[in-house]
């Protein structure tokens, strides 16, 4: 006899047991303080920016009173081969365009 606790209690497959391994790929920055405290993410920054001065897609304006200024943030990306090693480590600078107000910036 059967109790309806024990009905759907199985043991696992051990052929998915061997596919779980723990990860040697190290974690993606969550904030700027903790990027620049590794030289290959300083490295991908740097990389970032010099490819925005040299496609002349972003320029650095001084700051007058009352402009409206659109901030930007760093994302952080670790980009992985088909074998799961690590290819090269990404940092993008996006802009926070969620901050514009319709009517007021742009």
């Amino acid at each position: 006899m059967k109790t309806r606790a024990k009905d759907g209690i199985r043991k696992p497959n051990p052929k998915y047991a061997l596919l779980s391994t723990t990860s040697s790929i190290p974690s993606e920055p969550s904030s700027f303080t903790q990027a620049i405290k590794n030289p290959k993410w300083k490295n991908a920054m740097a990389d970032e920016f010099n490819a925005l001065l040299t496609n002349r897609t972003w320029s650095l304006v001084p700051y007058n009173k009352g402009m409206n200024v659109v901030n930007c943030m760093w994302v952080y990306k670790i980009k992985q081969k088909s074998d799961g090693t690590i290819e090269r480590y990404k940092a993008r600078l996006v802009a926070k365009g969620y901050t514009q107000q319709i009517g007021m910036v742009y």
